[in-house]
């Protein structure tokens, strides 16, 4: 079975040109869930985004949890890294998460290439906060 990440590389790799690809992130951006009102706060809200963005998690149980993410932004293209990063870790185990190269990936796709520096910063913010939320899922299990 294919994961969402690979289902989007295999995409990017038949697209010719980034304004095609910024497109198609815009698209994914459009197919995230719907994402709690509720959750639109502070305490869901990534530090270092330009854009506004937040990021919901749901814990599973057990010593190594899955985690599950929901996001949203309120730009569009932003919504679209969202859907990536979400792609990436979200249904995974908290040890998978903490395992994965999220630059290595990101970088295939070449978004590391193709962001603005406040963009590729904000990226880095929301792969920061959900490998936290992954290693007090793992430290909190220990306890």
């Amino acid at each position: 079975m294919t994961s969402a990440i690979d289902s989007i590389r295999d995409d990017f790799s038949f697209l010719d040109d980034w304004e095609e690809r910024y497109r198609y992130v815009i698209e994914l951006g459009g197919d995230l869930a719907p994402y709690p009102e509720e959750a639109r706060d502070d305490k869901h809200k990534v530090p270092g985004c330009v854009s506004q963005v937040w990021l919901h998690t749901t814990r599973g149980q057990g010593a190594d949890p899955v985690l599950t993410f929901l996001g949203d932004s309120d730009a569009h293209i932003v919504r679209g890294l969202v859907a990536i990063v979400l792609a990436l870790y979200s249904g995974q185990r908290a040890s998978a998460i903490l395992k994965a190269d999220a630059e290595g990936t990101l970088r295939t796709l070449g978004l590391d290439e193709h962001l603005t520096p406040q963009r590729a910063n904000g990226l880095r913010s929301m792969i920061q906060r959900i490998r936290r939320e992954a290693e007090a899922a793992l430290a909190e299990a220990v306890s």
